[in-house]
């Protein structure tokens, strides 16, 4: 058993990380590009969640209700999609107001120096 997932390693990454993961960043950049609040990213996050520990029950007979496991797939599902919307937002930012803002980082703007 592992400290990580309790259907094993190899699952967790698969299933959590990788497809979960992906969903979550693809699911935060779609909220930034429709320019909707941050604060959704923790709601939507929670059902993505909860969906990912469904399949890990129906699929590999893991804790359906294990709060452990729930927060785990939730930290690494909010990591995901926090990364998307803020890559997505900072491109926004400096591609819609260039004149205003300039890339400082994948993930950070500033204002443009007169």
């Amino acid at each position: 058993m592992s400290l990580l997932s309790d259907d094993g390693l190899r699952v967790f990454l698969v299933l959590t990380v990788i497809l979960g993961g992906g969903a979550a960043f693809l699911s935060g950049q779609g909220l930034a590009r429709s320019w909707k609040p941050f604060w959704r990213i923790f709601v939507y996050m929670a059902l993505l969640a909860a969906a990912i520990r469904f399949f890990h029950y129906a699929l590999f007979d893991g804790a359906l209700l294990s709060p452990y496991y729930y927060l785990v797939t939730y930290v690494v599902v909010l990591a995901g999609a926090c990364l998307g919307f803020r890559l997505m937002r900072t491109t926004q930012m400096v591609t819609q107001y260039r004149w205003l803002y300039e890339r400082t980082s994948p993930l950070t703007w500033r204002n443009r120096r007169a």
